[in-house]
């Protein structure tokens, strides 16, 4: 049976490589949407970009354990870009002709960026980071 602190860095675990995932995966687009489509939706693309660095950074702070303290900043800030973001995208659509990775929530990525920093925060708080 497991203890309780190899739950909680278990579960830190699974969490370090969803973000993983999402730093590359918007790291990626959003490298692609500047170089050959910023012309079509400057702010969504800038967004997403912005997105893949918050995640980047989200990333770096959550896997080091003299870092992961910082982390809360990062996730904090990504939850309130998910929020404003997706509030903007649904009351004001012509800013958002095309999506970024916050745009309705999330909806383009099954609403895993709404829910990821929440995960994030509730984890960080188990650590006691």
């Amino acid at each position: 049976m497991l203890s309780k602190v190899e739950n909680q860095l278990g579960a830190g675990r699974i969490l370090i490589a969803i973000y993983g995932i999402f730093a590359i995966s918007a790291t990626a687009r959003a490298t692609y949407q500047l170089i050959f489509e910023f012309q079509q939706a400057p702010l969504a693309y800038s967004l997403s970009a912005l997105a893949a660095m918050v995640y980047l950074l989200a990333t770096v702070l959550l896997a080091s354990s003299k870092l992961r303290r910082l982390a809360k900043y990062a996730i904090y800030f990504e939850l309130a870009g998910v929020v404003v973001v997706g509030i903007l995208s649904i009351t004001l659509p012509n800013l958002f002709n095309h999506p970024s990775v916050w745009s309705g929530f999330g909806i383009g990525y099954g609403f895993v960026p709404l829910v990821l920093p929440l995960l994030g925060i509730f984890w960080l708080r188990k650590v006691n980071a």
